[in-house]
């Protein structure tokens, strides 16, 4: 197939200073929690979006030196021609499929705590630390800390384009960039030529693209990445202000403007919280200012959606991270085609949390997310399969709908059974929750993907017994029957069962989720504290309930602060007219009233009255059947059966990623060879590093 002519505008080259990009699809600049300390694995998550046809291939933040350090997290580092080994490796790579390399060069000020190289953080004026809470102070920069600031961007920009790197960036943008921070007048209370005025707070970010531009003469374009507005109002950048006064002082100074809203969490807002495209009404000025292309993003997932954003004169290039994620091969299917083949990001921010919690990179919609260079995984490509094996998967939830469609690719004839009358399982359900919407794409692309095999077959509305599954006549079955929302109220405050949870008033999210009509005024208690205590309430609001939370920690939904959502929740709860009472535990569940008690006085209680409980806390495996199954191996044996497993949650509830990617490991490792005590391979970057300098 080939692409709709409707399309063409995004396979146009556009020149970029020296430089021409084959096509609009760029890849800004993003963190996958690999960097320097997993490099085999930055390498091959990148090479994906090269293969897959990104125009431009970013590196995430790259520290320019010491006294910009963001330990714990791994991001990649030019401070001497040391760091400049990996990524001369990094850009070949790139190279080798034709997409331009760019680097984004940063130094955080006070953006970051300086955890390992103990140097003192730098900003414009004496700001804290604001990054992790660390109990430090900036040290306000004096001329001298200036001039060396820039010969440290100058000294990063020629290693970059001795490494090969086409594109140099200068950064001011996440609210982790010094240069941003001498920008903002949130954080720059100067009264010299660098601060006070626009022009002055700006002075900064002109001298470093006059000093980027002259350190890589004509081997590299300077992009400036640029937050135009921080949401903070008059106290902070605003894009009708700071903004637009720095897209016209410097309109034509950098090559590119690659253009967005701060901080982090603003702009990689979830789908929760915003819609494809969101950021327009910030950056659309930014093209009639400038003469140089521009590059802006918006979790961009639908072709129809870019090529309005090029055609409308918002933007010159389609930025994307999360997009680039959850599809490398995004641009191929467009080129090919085959848009109904693009796994769309869901905006669920669970790769944002992987960076957050310095843990390996993960993607609901992809399980091949850093997976590529330890496990051999490719988003698109998997090995054939092992033997003639039939296979039986129970259960059509995330992660029985992965496993059946990567083993229908794989040639296995799979026949997924699923008790109710739609597919989805979890996914399904929740996705019918306030803000989750976009999570069915998990359901709707697996399900697009298996409608096109004619070796998976789909059956709904039937559910099977131990006896059916022995008589079914696969050699292989895989159990995916999912879990259960626990009603007795244990999770992480309470270990053992409140009394009074089996109350006939006392339900759980999934009574919620599966239609269940209750009574106001209602209480919800979550001790899960990720998403569903939270949208569990607003669906109770929304349906005319009066709504009070409960939750044992200091924040509702604690945990999304590691997918940037944790402040809007709050707002959007309180907002919503939801009474929200922290740092408290239930007790004990009465007919009518719960008595909590605060977790840091035990002593301190009251009483709530209610007319619906709704416990939020733990998820338990809906196993019997499996346990059933597992209990007789001579049955098994007798039925043909020669192997028997679970996968996703009915082996231990976790996140909806976990379970797509528990469903997809299963698939790429039937029938494989044993995979010993480490089924992946480890990284020993300096091992590595030592043994080449001796060589």
């Amino acid at each position: 197939m080939a692409r709709d002519p409707r399309y063409d505008v995004l396979f146009t080259p556009i020149k970029i200073g020296p430089k021409i990009a084959k096509n609009r699809f760029y890849q800004v600049p993003h963190c996958n929690a690999m960097g320097y300390t997993e490099h085999h694995g930055d390498v091959e998550h990148r090479r994906m979006k090269a293969e897959g046809g990104w125009g431009v291939i970013s590196t995430e933040q790259c520290s320019i030196h010491p006294s910009s350090c963001c330990a714990p997290f791994a991001e990649r580092r030019l401070w001497n021609d040391e760091h400049s080994t990996q990524l001369r490796e990094w850009v070949d790579v790139m190279h080798e499929y034709g997409a331009l390399a760019a680097v984004e060069l940063v130094h955080n000020g006070v953006g970051m705590g300086n955890r390992k190289t103990k140097e003192y953080p730098l900003g414009p004026s004496n700001n804290t630390v604001h990054y992790n809470w660390d109990p430090i102070m900036g040290r306000q920069m004096d001329k001298a800390d200036i001039r060396e600031y820039r010969r440290w961007q100058v000294e990063a920009s020629k290693r970059a384009v001795d490494v090969g790197f086409d594109l140099v960036y200068v950064y001011a943008a996440h609210d982790i960039a010094l240069a941003q921070s001498f920008l903002s007048p949130h954080s720059n209370h100067r009264t010299d030529e660098y601060g006070g005025s626009v022009e002055n707070r700006a002075r900064i970010i002109g001298e470093l693209l006059e000093d980027t531009k002259e350190a890589v003469g004509d081997k590299a374009a300077v992009v400036l990445r640029l937050a135009v507005d921080e949401m903070r109002g008059e106290d902070g950048i605003r894009w009708q202000e700071e903004g637009q006064a720095v897209v016209e002082m410097f309109s034509d100074l950098p090559d590119l403007w690659d253009v967005n809203i701060s901080d982090w969490a603003e702009d990689s807002a979830t789908s929760r919280f915003s819609d494809e495209g969101f950021q327009e009404p910030y950056v659309a000025f930014v093209k009639q200012h400038t003469d140089k292309p521009v590059v802006c993003v918006g979790r961009f997932t639908s072709p129809d959606t870019m090529v309005s954003q090029i055609e409308r004169g918002i933007t010159d290039m389609i930025g994307a991270a999360r997009p680039s994620i959850a599809d490398p091969f995004l641009p191929n299917k467009i080129e090919e085609g085959r848009n109904e083949d693009i796994r769309e990001c869901i905006g669920c921010n669970i790769c944002v949390a992987a960076e957050n919690t310095a843990s390996l990179f993960r993607c609901t919609q992809n399980p091949s997310a850093g997976e590529e260079w330890r496990r051999g995984w490719h988003p698109e490509k998997i090995a054939k399969k092992g033997s003639d094996n039939g296979v039986l998967i129970v259960g059509a939830g995330p992660a029985g709908l992965e496993c059946a469609r990567a083993l229908g690719l794989r040639g296995y004839d799979v026949h997924l059974v699923e008790a109710r009358d739609e597919v989805g399982g979890r996914v399904s359900f929740e996705a019918s929750l306030p803000g989750l919407a976009a999570w069915g794409r998990v359901r709707d692309y697996r399900t697009g993907q298996i409608d096109k095999m004619k070796n998976v077959e789909i059956h709904t509305g039937t559910e099977l017994s131990a006896q059916d599954i022995l008589d079914y006549g696969a050699e292989v079955v895989v159990m995916a029957t999912g879990s259960n929302w626990r009603r007795d109220g244990c999770a992480y405050t309470n270990t053992h069962a409140i009394p009074g949870c089996d109350g006939k008033r006392v339900y759980t999210p999934d009574d919620i989720m599966n239609g269940k009509k209750i009574e106001g005024p209602v209480i919800v208690f979550d001790d899960d504290h990720y998403y569903i205590g939270g949208v569990i309430a607003e669906k109770l609001r929304a349906d005319g309930n009066e709504v009070t939370i409960v939750t044992p920690l200091m924040e509702l939904s604690r945990w999304t602060e590691n997918t940037l959502e944790l402040v809007k929740i709050q707002s959007q709860i309180l907002s919503l007219g939801i009474k929200l009472i922290k740092d408290h535990n239930i007790v004990s569940i009465g007919d009518n009233s719960i008595e909590i008690a605060n977790v840091y006085h035990p002593a301190t209680r009251e009483n709530l009255s209610y007319q619906s409980l709704v416990l939020a806390t733990s998820r338990i495996p809906n196993d019997a059947l499996y346990q059933e199954l597992a209990a007789d191996p001579k049955k098994l044996e007798e039925a043909g059966i020669n192997q028997l497993t679970r996968i996703g949650d009915v082996v231990a509830a976790s996140t909806i990623q976990f379970a797509v990617y528990e469903g997809h490991r299963f698939a790429q490792e039937l029938d494989g060879a044993a995979l010993g005590d480490v089924p992946y391979k480890l990284e020993h970057v300096q091992l590595e590093s030592a043994m080449a300098a001796a060589d």
